[in-house]
C-alpha cells in the first residue's frame, strides 16, 4: 500500500467522481482508476460503488476513508517535523466563546513559547457544534461540556465552573444581595442557547430539578449576540464564570444562584491517543497546564479544579 493510493482514494471520495479527482490531482482518469483497483485488490474489499449521484463509498470505504485521512495528515506532519528537526505540524483546537474569552490568549501565548513551530488552528463555536466537528475529525481537541462522550474519545475533566445570572438592573433590580433563586428566574425573560448545547442542557436539568418548566424568551446560538441582547434589556441569561470575565465595565448585574446549582464541567476532549499527531498530544498537555494555572491564579471566575 502506498501513500499515493491513499491520496487518490481520499480525493475520489471528496470529489465524488473519478474525473473530478483526476483534475484535482492532475492525473489521467484511467491511471487513477487503476490505482484504486489495486488498493481494493490489496485489501480484498470493495471501497467504492457507482450510484446515480456519482461515486459513493461503501461501508468499508467510509471506515477506510477516516483512517486514510489521518494517515495522510500524519505523514505530512512527519515530513514537516523531519525538515525542521523539531516538533512541528498543525493542531486544531475548539473552544466555546465563553471559554475562549478566558483561555484563548493564554493558550496561544503558551504554545508560542513552548512549541513555536506548531501551527495553531483555533475554532470558536458552541459546544454542540464543536462535538460534531470533533466527530468529523475537523478538530483534534476541544473543550466540551456535554456528558456521555463516545468511548473512542479521550475525555479529561479539568475544571468545574459555577453558573451566574446576568441581566440588566431593570429586570433584576428587585433582587437584593448577590443571589437569586431558581424560582425567581422563572418569572423573568431568559435568553439561552438552543437545545442540544452543553450550557442549555445544564440549565434544563437545573429547572427540572426544581419542577419548573423552562421556556426561554429568546434562543440565540452565539455569545456575542446573546450578550448584546441582554445589554439591550431583552432578557436575562445564565452563563458560566468565563462569560462574566469578559463583561468588563458594565451596568449589568451578576448574581449567584440560590441554592448553588451544579457547575459546568469543562472536559478536554480529543480523539484517542493513537489518532493524535505529536503536535496535538503536546497541545493537550499545554491546554491542561494553562487551564489549571488560570484557576489556581484566580483568573477564571467561579471555577475550581475538578475533583474525581
Amino acid at each position: 500500500m502506498e501513500l499515493r493510493q491513499l491520496s487518490y482514494f481520499v480525493s475520489v471520495i471528496e470529489a465524488g467522481s473519478f474525473s473530478g479527482a483526476a483534475r484535482r490531482l492532475e492525473v489521467g482518469v484511467s491511471a487513477l482508476s487503476q490505482q484504486i483497483s489495486r488498493l481494493e485488490n490489496e485489501l480484498s474489499v470493495r471501497l467504492l460503488q457507482r450510484t446515480s449521484q456519482g461515486i459513493q463509498p461503501t461501508a468499508a470505504g467510509m471506515a477506510f476513508f477516516a483512517q486514510a485521512q489521518l494517515t495522510l495528515r500524519h505523514a505530512d506532519e512527519a515530513v514537516r517535523a523531519a525538515s525542521q528537526a523539531r516538533l512541528a505540524g498543525q493542531v486544531s483546537v475548539g473552544m466555546a466563546p465563553s471559554t475562549a474569552s478566558v483561555l484563548g490568549l493564554p493558550f496561544i501565548e503558551a504554545m508560542s513559547e513552548r512549541y513555536a513551530s506548531v501551527r495553531l488552528h483555533i475554532v470558536e463555536s458552541l459546544s454542540g457544534n464543536l462535538a460534531h466537528m470533533l466527530a468529523a475529525r475537523r478538530l483534534d481537541l476541544a473543550v466540551l461540556f456535554q456528558q456521555g462522550q463516545p468511548e473512542t474519545w479521550s475525555a479529561i475533566p479539568i475544571l468545574e465552573e459555577q453558573l451566574f445570572v446576568i441581566g440588566p438592573p431593570s429586570l433584576l433590580g428587585a433582587e437584593t444581595g448577590d443571589q437569586i433563586s431558581v424560582t425567581a428566574l422563572a418569572a423573568v425573560p431568559l435568553i439561552l442557547p438552543s437545545a442540544g448545547h452543553g450550557l442549555r442542557a445544564l440549565v434544563d436539568r437545573l429547572f427540572a430539578s426544581h419542577h419548573l418548566a423552562l421556556t426561554p424568551h429568546l434562543e440565540i446560538d452565539g455569545l456575542a449576540l446573546l450578550m448584546a441582547a441582554v445589554r439591550h434589556g431583552a432578557g436575562v441569561t445564565i452563563q458560566p464564570g468565563a462569560a462574566v470575565s469578559s463583561l468588563g465595565e458594565s451596568d449589568l448585574r451578576v448574581l449567584r444562584l440560590r441554592p448553588p446549582a451544579p457547575g459546568r464541567i469543562n472536559a478536554l476532549v480529543s480523539l484517542c491517543d493513537d489518532e493524535l499527531a505529536p503536535a496535538a498530544l503536546a497541545a493537550r498537555v499545554v491546554l491542561t497546564s494553562v487551564m489549571s494555572e488560570l484557576v489556581s491564579r484566580g483568573r477564571w471566575p467561579g471555577a475550581s479544579l475538578y475533583k474525581l
